[in-house]
């Protein structure tokens, strides 16, 4: 179709609040042996080696107002019902590469952001041993 522009999805722009978290976040994780960190259309890309394992807005939002996003195959039984029974999280697909994204709604839920991006951070470590 011949001079038609494809429209890309609108991402809202991030609240104040999540700038703080986002930015929290990120001085935590470049203290992270093998950590790296880039821009990437409004957000932080986190890297471990090639393997991108989480996102943090800067200027976007992820779907949801206040979230981050990190990418983990939920292989392992008990990840899967941890992420399962909690409320924060919901799920997508990207390239065929399964992505979630928890919400945060007060300071006590970046521990737990940590937690589930370490567990990303770990996965993107395994992810590379199976190629």
């Amino acid at each position: 179709m011949r001079g038609e522009t494809r429209q890309r999805e609108q991402l809202p722009p991030v609240s104040e609040q999540m700038k703080a978290w986002s930015t929290a976040l990120a001085a935590e994780l470049r203290e992270w042996p093998q950590v790296t960190q880039k821009s990437f259309f409004g957000f932080t890309a986190l890297y471990r080696g090639k393997t991108m394992f989480g996102l943090l807005p800067r200027t976007r939002s992820i779907f949801k107002g206040n979230a981050v996003a990190f990418r983990i195959n939920a292989e392992n039984r008990s990840l899967q019902c941890l992420i399962e029974k909690d409320p924060r999280i919901s799920a997508f697909d990207k390239d065929k590469a399964r992505w979630f994204t928890f919400e945060l709604s007060r300071d006590t839920d970046l521990h737990d952001a940590l937690d589930y991006l370490g567990r990303a951070f770990a996965a993107a470590r395994n992810s590379k041993k199976k190629k």
